[in-house]
């Protein structure tokens, strides 16, 4: 497959397709002559021999030291270098192909001032399927995402390490294999390949996808535990909810009735004396409608964050002006990725509620924990404590990270944003989530398994269906990770997300 980037216009259908898998990226043709205009206001304004902030000067508090014109190219190369100071794991491969294609973009918008050969030569690096190995920790989220981006641009200069189709070599070796030379920066190009947001904003894609996944499996196992729960379908009824007048719960309180449409289970227990179901069934529509507005909300400022240029100084070809400001500041990548983790978190909450019902036979009118000869065999018991577990971490997690600050580079950048920490933490949101809801679908599975001879909607019998062909009913006690571990992974995959896909960003932005 191929991804052809046109700067600034990308979008989420496309992003989500190229975090998914790898592909060939290329740049809209219309795109270098842009690129050509800007490199030549950076030329104009060496070859006169004027003083202007990123392209003959130091950086952050060394702004008003001049470079004269033979060590610019040095001044650049030891800009990455000193940069190069993440530390921790390295950055998963779907996310440095985000963080690829969001710098490409960037650049590609003619603000930059980098030359159109350094382009071609990052999109050979890119497409030779060269991975830099670029340290998930370091980023302050402010001057940009300045360390992780220099181990980026490092690799692509032959320093650090890379992976090549799953090996680990060093940059050199890795450009050696593919018949690439080393990149030599030119003035001005070193800070345009550090300044940006594309780490945070790459991280916060890759959980904004993730919450979509967690989101429309909880939406699926929510509804399978209505059926299971013989709970009712009243409270989806369309008119409660335009009453309200809030967008998400009215659109999800449609998906919740179209999923259950045509079950025998609630057919079967339409004249039961039960008047109200608990919270976690009867208000799904409300909690996971907000959680839908926000998830709408955070992928509006993250789609915008994408196609966005984040350098500085920025060039104007209209006149050559060279401006400086602070685009580099991530607080709306921030932001974003604060309110995702709280929708992740709470998405995980109401669903480990309904698991502790599915379990509970004094509510659920269920064989205790889910198995039959209960006492000898303990089934879902502990699978719920470790639901508990990972919802209570969850809660820890989902502290914003926007509201801390720490002055950095000598009081120059003296606010920044933490939005790395912040998009980066809601990977770990979103695999704990996604385990609740996993375990949620089992329980529910094998609620409906207990509710035979009646059936639950023909939609639910092929999610039924689609589970049990990984996971079998719960008979007797069995080693049980493994079984959460399939659940798990189907929700991390998008296996039920094709039912609520419509009215996701990504599949509407």
């Amino acid at each position: 497959m191929s991804f052809q980037i046109n700067p600034g216009e990308m979008t989420l259908r496309e992003l989500r397709l190229l975090y998914r898998e790898e592909q060939k990226i290329t740049l809209k043709s219309d795109a270098w002559e842009i690129i050509h205009q800007s490199r030549n206001v950076v030329d104009t304004i060496t070859g006169e021999g004027q003083t202007v902030y990123g392209i003959n000067t130091g950086f952050g508090l060394l702004a008003q030291t001049s470079i004269p014109e033979d060590q610019l190219e040095l001044l650049q190369t030891n800009l990455v270098m000193s940069h190069s100071t993440g530390v921790g794991r390295p950055i998963t491969d779907d996310v440095v192909r985000l963080i690829y294609a969001l710098k490409v973009s960037s650049l590609a918008q003619g603000y930059s001032g980098i030359r159109a050969s350094t382009i071609e030569t990052f999109l050979k690096f890119i497409n030779a399927g060269l991975i830099a190995e670029i340290p998930r920790k370091g980023s302050v989220g402010a001057s940009g995402d300045l360390a992780p981006l220099a181990h980026m641009t490092a690799a692509i200069m032959g320093e650090g390490f890379v992976n090549l189709n799953g090996e680990r070599m060093t940059a050199k070796e890795g450009l050696d294999k593919s018949g690439l030379k080393p990149l030599k920066l030119s003035s001005k190009e070193g800070l345009a390949f550090l300044n940006g947001t594309q780490v945070s904003t790459a991280l916060a894609l890759k959980g904004l996808f993730q919450a979509e996944d967690v989101f429309a499996s909880a939406v699926v196992s929510g509804s399978m535990s209505v059926d299971a729960l013989m709970g009712s379908v009243a409270p989806f009824d369309k008119r409660i909810h335009i009453a309200r007048g809030q967008p998400g719960q009215i659109t999800i309180s449609q998906k919740y009735l179209s999923l259950l449409s045509g079950s025998e289970i609630n057919l079967a227990h339409h004249d039961c004396e039960k008047v109200q179901d608990p919270y976690s069934l009867r208000c799904q529509p409300q909690v996971m409608g907000a959680v839908l507005d926000i998830i709408n909300n955070a992928a509006s400022t993250l789609i915008i964050e994408a196609n966005a240029v984040t350098d500085n100084p920025l060039i104007f070809t209209d006149n050559g002006d060279v401006i400086s400001g602070g685009n580099f500041h991530a607080e709306p990548v921030a932001f974003a990725a604060d309110i995702l983790a709280m929708a992740i978190c709470e998405i995980a909450s109401i669903s480990e509620r309904r698991l502790a019902i599915l379990v509970d036979p004094k509510m659920s009118d269920l064989p205790a924990f889910l198995v039959k000869n209960s006492g000898v065999n303990s089934g879902f018991m502990i699978a719920q404590v470790s639901a508990a577990a990972l919802v209570s971490e969850n809660r820890t997690m989902s502290h914003p990270s926007s509201v801390d600050s720490i002055p950095t580079s000598a009081n120059q950048e003296d606010h920044v944003s933490m939005a790395t920490y912040g998009a980066r933490r809601l990977t770990d949101l979103a695999f704990n989530s996604a385990t609740v809801i996993g375990v949620e679908l089992l329980a529910a599975a094998q609620g409906i398994d207990f509710r035979a001879p009646h059936k639950t909607s023909p939609v639910l019998q092929k999610v039924h269906s689609k589970i049990r062909e990984r996971v079998p009913h719960y008979t007797v006690d069995r080693f049980f990770a493994p079984d959460m571990e399939q659940a798990t992974n189907m929700v991390l995959e998008g296996d039920f997300s094709d039912h609520i896909i419509d009215i996701l960003p990504s599949g509407n932005m």
